[in-house]
């Protein structure tokens, strides 16, 4: 099993280039915020996972950068969907494998790009990408949850 991470599009904006998983603002056509997260995955990587796919909520946490609230969710689904990144959204697609991220160690590097460029933040690598802040503690919170069920 695997899950999907993006490198976001460079853009004029604080998450500008950064690893994350896919995801955004809630419309007023999404009847839930599972919804918001299910039709963000959909339109940033051209997959068509439905809501009725097995899921689990992660604890929301507070983002100071963006200034919103995250609500996470991970959704398992019985195939491998087929991708279709959205290029003016995502700049690369990663895979990561669970096996991988229940291994991963928290470690400590100096940002070298984007608007946190000089900074030192604990994060994870993963083919030799940086996946820090926001992301990294969701990453964190369903390790947790994983080393927990096994």
């Amino acid at each position: 099993m695997h899950l999907s991470l993006i490198k976001r599009a460079e853009y004029d904006g604080v998450h500008s280039g950064q690893i994350s998983l896919p995801g955004g603002k809630k419309e007023a056509a999404d009847a839930s915020l599972l919804h918001t997260a299910l039709r963000e995955c959909n339109e940033e990587l051209g997959t068509a996972v439905v809501p009725d796919s097995t899921r689990i909520s992660l604890p929301s946490i507070y983002i100071p950068p963006s200034n919103f609230i995250v609500s996470p969710y991970v959704v398992s689904v019985p195939y491998t969907p087929k991708f279709t990144p959205d290029p003016r959204e995502v700049a690369l697609h990663l895979q990561l494998p669970l096996s991988q991220l229940i291994d991963f160690d928290i470690e400590q590097r100096r940002l070298q790009y984007g608007s946190a460029a000089g900074m030192s933040v604990p994060c994870f690598v993963f083919e030799g990408h940086v996946i820090w802040g926001a992301t990294a503690m969701i990453l964190f919170e369903f390790k947790t949850f994983l080393a927990s069920r096994i």
